[in-house]
C-alpha cells in the first residue's frame, strides 16, 4: 500500500498536484505571515499590508510553479517572458480580487482580518493553480 502510494505520487499529475498543495501552502503561509506582521504589529494599513504581502508571496511563488512544480524547461527569451508575464497578469488579477475582498470584508463589513485573510486565500490558491495548470505553465505536446 505504501508503495501503490508512493507510485501515484511520483506518476505525474499526483506529483504536481502534491507540489502544488505544498508550494502553494508555503506561498499562502508568507502572505498571511507578511500581511499579519503589517498590520498587527508595524499597525500598516490593511491595504499596504496586503498589498506587501502579495507582492513577496508571488515572487516566491513564480519560482517555485516554474522550478518544481510545473518543471517548465522553458530557457528560451521568448518564452519564459510569456510565462513571466502571464503568472504575473494572472496573479495581479487574482491579487487585486484578493484586495477587493480584504478590503470589503475587513474596512467595510468589519469582518475578521484574519479569517478574512484565510478564505481569501483559498479561493485565490484554486484560481491560481487552474491559471498556472491551463494557461502559463502549458507543456508542449
Amino acid at each position: 500500500m505504501k508503495q501503490e502510494l508512493k507510485e501515484r505520487i511520483n506518476s505525474g499529475k499526483l506529483r504536481e498536484m502534491f507540489l502544488y498543495i505544498i508550494f502553494g501552502g508555503l506561498t499562502t503561509v508568507i502572505n498571511i505571515c507578511v500581511y499579519f506582521v503589517c498590520y498587527y504589529y508595524l499597525k500598516i494599513s490593511n491595504v499596504a499590508g496586503n498589498i506587501a504581502a502579495w507582492i513577496l508571496a508571488v515572487l516566491f511563488a513564480y519560482v517555485t510553479n516554474k522550478l518544481w512544480v510545473f518543471g517548465s524547461k522553458a530557457r528560451d527569451k521568448k518564452t519564459v517572458m510569456r510565462e513571466i508575464s502571464q503568472f504575473f497578469a494572472f496573479r495581479l488579477g487574482t491579487g487585486l480580487f484578493e484586495l477587493a475582498m480584504m478590503y470589503l470584508c475587513v474596512d467595510v463589513l468589519a469582518y475578521n482580518a484574519g479569517i478574512m485573510k484565510i478564505i481569501t486565500n483559498v479561493i485565490v490558491i484554486i484560481l491560481n493553480y487552474a491559471a498556472s495548470k491551463m494557461i502559463i505553465f502549458v507543456k508542449k505536446k
